[in-house]
């Protein structure tokens, strides 16, 4: 049976879902960012009360609609793609959203600002700008490198959208440190 959770952005957030299941006798065949597939075939009413009060009791949410499937997929779609990946990939987003969730991306678009208040591309630069804020703590990348290995055009453009989201330049983040960093699942949270 596949289980689909809302809030789930990053591995550890896999790890406690995973652990919550399996107090409740279940057993999870495997564990993706926003799903689980579980060896059962059918959860009763109750066992689906059960799971969802466990998940909502460490702040995840079990998804029962259509729509809020899809948006969760998005949101994880976003996330493994900005977060996850090890090589930048040049290829449209939107084409790989519409292939990977075999929709029209203008559907997908606009039910994601339908439900969400922002557009996807937005989501998309928001979780981009937490990547880079993280790539410049580890001070190991120029600003031009990260804007590459972010598929920015050019170092100007990631300081533009830096500036435009954080109100800092990337200069002046680097100065503040850590505290101007968001974690992934406040993220989540908030859009």
């Amino acid at each position: 049976m596949l289980l689909y959770i809302k809030n789930m952005v990053c591995h550890r957030c896999k790890m406690v879902v995973q652990a919550e299941l399996q107090k409740l006798g279940l057993h999870p065949v495997s564990v993706a960012l926003g799903e689980v597939v579980i060896e059962e075939k059918h959860l009763s009413k109750k066992q689906l009360e059960e799971v969802a009060d466990a998940l909502g009791a460490v702040g995840f949410e079990l998804i029962d609609d259509k729509r809020s499937k899809l948006i969760e997929q998005i949101k994880t779609a976003v996330i493994e793609h900005v977060h996850y990946q090890d090589e930048p990939n040049r290829e449209k987003f939107s084409v790989v959203l519409s292939r990977r969730l075999n929709h029209d991306y203008s559907y997908l678009s606009n039910l994601f600002s339908e439900t969400e208040g922002i557009t996807i591309e937005q989501y998309i630069i928001t979780q981009k700008i937490e990547k880079v804020k993280e790539l410049m703590m580890y001070d190991e990348l120029s600003l031009s490198q990260i804007a590459f290995q972010m598929g920015y055009s050019s170092a100007a453009h990631l300081s533009s959208q830096f500036k435009k989201l954080t109100g800092l330049t990337p200069t002046a983040f680097r100065k503040l440190g850590m505290h101007a960093r968001k974690s992934l699942d406040d993220l989540a949270n908030k859009m």
